[in-house]
């Protein structure tokens, strides 16, 4: 028998990337919520202080990391470092949510944004993970949970590096949990699937006519990824190891074309 507590944080600390906005946003104010001391990241300094202030407002705990993700490694190890420092140590929770998107098609994908992709998506995390996830192990316990993608796993007609560098981030999440489960730290993925953000507001038409024909009929939301992410890292989610959590309405399972 479970209880409503196993959701609870209180007393844990949490990094989360790419959290100044979107779902990354959603994250941070979900995890505060259940009680963890939460640092914001990104490359904005105001709209991740607007962050800090909502989550206080509502009675939480955070702070703000300036990041770039698409700096060299040495500056991403530094980062990993100075959240912890800012946490008081080691976070117990790692959420890689940052990522780029340039959604073309393969011939007019600039070889800036191809680069940018794979500086991002994989790179950061990795550099990230392999800075955090050994010092997690030594200490025995940590949850450390991915942001994939629908299209990781799904033929779809465009932005197919991108597709590619999603289904690498769930390999990654696969080993890692090999890696580093046996000494107590569970890797997990959330892949969404055609979400709406403030940053793609623009293309809600689309947005629309993509889930229209789902199981959910409609476009998936920051919350429902924030939720998935607050049960992977919570103790209700102790025996999962390596999996990717589809939040996505059903469309990868029963897209038609």
């Amino acid at each position: 028998m479970t209880n409503s507590n196993d959701l609870s944080l209180t007393g844990r600390t949490a990094l989360v990337t790419g959290s100044t906005s979107g779902i990354g946003r959603a994250i941070a104010l979900t995890l505060a919520g259940a009680g963890a001391t939460v640092a914001v990241s990104g490359r904005d300094a105001e709209r991740g202080q607007a962050v800090v202030d909502a989550i206080a407002a509502a009675g939480g705990r955070a702070v703000f990391v300036a990041s770039d993700l698409d700096a060299d490694p040495a500056a991403l190890r530094a980062f990993a470092t100075e959240a912890a420092s800012a946490l008081g140590g080691t976070p117990d929770i790692l959420v890689n949510n940052a990522g780029v998107y340039p959604a073309t098609a393969t011939a007019d994908l600039s070889d800036e944004d191809l680069d940018l992709m794979l500086r991002v998506n994989i790179r950061a995390p990795h550099v990230i993970v392999g800075e955090i996830a050994p010092r997690m192990a030594e200490r025995g316990s940590g949850a450390i949970v991915g942001i994939g993608s629908w299209m990781s796993r799904t033929g779809v007609g465009f932005a197919a590096l991108y597709s590619a560098t999603k289904a690498a981030d769930e390999q990654l999440t696969r080993t890692w949990a090999s890696e580093f489960g046996p000494r107590g730290v569970r890797v997990n993925t959330v892949a969404p699937g055609a979400t709406l953000t403030p940053g793609n507001e623009a293309a809600r038409d689309v947005l629309d006519q993509m889930t229209a024909g789902t199981p959910l009929g409609s476009v998936v939301l920051p919350q429902d990824i924030a939720d998935a992410v607050l049960f992977l890292v919570s103790d209700r989610a102790r025996a999962i190891h390596g999996t990717t959590l589809d939040v996505d309405g059903g469309i990868s399972a029963t897209r038609q074309n």
